[in-house]
């Protein structure tokens, strides 16, 4: 808090930070809840012979908000893994990713960071079955990459290290950054995963389809069961729950904070404004007493025996009021006769 009274720098960032977060973080928990909600008030549907019978009674033919968990089944072709055999899936993903070590100047030290350079993600059609093997139907998955919570196994991973000579290593440090290697991973969805599904399901032209819901609702293709998935995402609400609080207290604590310095300041300011009439009262009393006229008495005389110059600077307040034979006579502890704070020490004033 500055002299005048209004908050510094630093406090403005950190009220400003403080309240951006927590608007940031409300708006996410917010969001986060809904998707629990939403995900608590899912029907749960199986996959059974008497699906497409449900669906065609239900009006629209469509369940805007389902659970559906299944195994993954093939449609028509596979994809096979580029380096595991007999590995099949309907989802690919290719990563190639640059690490290196990053010089940071303010830290003096060496930072990892990695970087995608390629990511190529292959699909086919596939659909969702039931764990029963007999039961035939299944579930069309339509525009699985849009979906959230969508974990592929790892099926092949490897690290290609950089070789370096003798001049790059120099020309590195130079540059302050060092290339460390490439790594290289494949990620699938394989044939007979199970799998959980959230979002509308319609039934169109006698072919069941798992599809993104309408707009407020999120889209879930997860590993994961229902109940983990819930827990999941509660667990996920009450973070960002605890981090709007805690930046939430920040801010108000900031403002009040702030707040409060003010008024401490205005009360201050009233008190010596006070003092200072309380001074000039008793100032004028004592030239009346020795029959003095106010016009008479120069600027620069001292404040207390209206006789003598001012010659010392009273700190911490700064006043220059008294001269110094006034200042002797001031009985302990010495206090200013302006504002009546404590004179810590006495600087005397030379006039040239």
């Amino acid at each position: 808090m500055e002299s005048s009274g209004k908050p510094s720098t630093a406090q403005v960032m950190v009220l400003a930070t403080s309240s951006a977060l927590t608007a940031i973080f409300y708006s996410i928990y917010r969001n986060r809840a809904k998707t629990v909600a939403s995900l608590k008030e899912a029907k749960k549907i199986s996959i059974d012979q008497d699906l497409k019978n449900i669906l065609s009674e239900t009006p629209g033919r469509c369940v805007p908000y389902a659970v559906i968990e299944g195994v993954v089944r093939s449609v028509k072709e596979t994809l096979s893994s580029q380096f595991v055999e007999n590995c099949k899936g309907v989802i690919e993903r290719l990563t190639l990713k640059e690490e290196k070590m990053v010089w940071n100047r303010t830290t003096h030290l060496w930072n990892s960071t990695e970087k995608v350079i390629h990511q190529r993600t292959n699909t086919v059609p596939f659909a969702l079955g039931s764990h029963d093997e007999d039961i035939m139907e299944t579930v069309r998955v339509i525009r699985p990459l849009d979906a959230t919570e969508l974990d592929l196994e790892t099926t092949y991973e490897n690290f290609h290290p950089t070789v370096q000579s003798l001049s790059n290593v120099i020309g590195h440090f130079i540059s302050g950054e060092r290339p460390k290697g490439i790594h290289e991973t494949e990620e699938m969805l394989r044939v007979g995963d199970s799998v959980t599904g959230v979002g509308e399901l319609v039934l169109d032209n006698n072919l069941i389809k798992l599809q993104p819901p309408k707009a407020g609702f999120c889209y879930f293709l997860t590993p994961l069961d229902y109940e983990s998935l819930l827990r999941k995402q509660v667990n996920s609400v009450r973070l960002w729950r605890i981090l709007t609080l805690v930046f939430g207290v920040a801010a108000c604590s900031t403002i009040l904070f702030i707040l409060w310095k003010r008024y401490a300041h205005c009360r201050q300011s009233k008190k010596e404004r006070s003092r200072l009439e309380e001074f000039k009262e008793q100032q004028r009393k004592r030239m009346r007493e020795l029959n003095i006229e106010e016009s008479s008495v120069s600027s620069a005389s001292c404040s207390v025996c209206l006789s003598r110059e001012r010659s010392c600077v009273f700190l911490e307040c700064g006043h220059v009021c008294a001269c110094a034979q006034c200042y002797e006579a001031l009985p302990e502890p010495k206090k200013c006769p302006i504002c009546r704070a404590a004179i810590d020490r006495m600087v005397p004033l030379y006039n040239s």
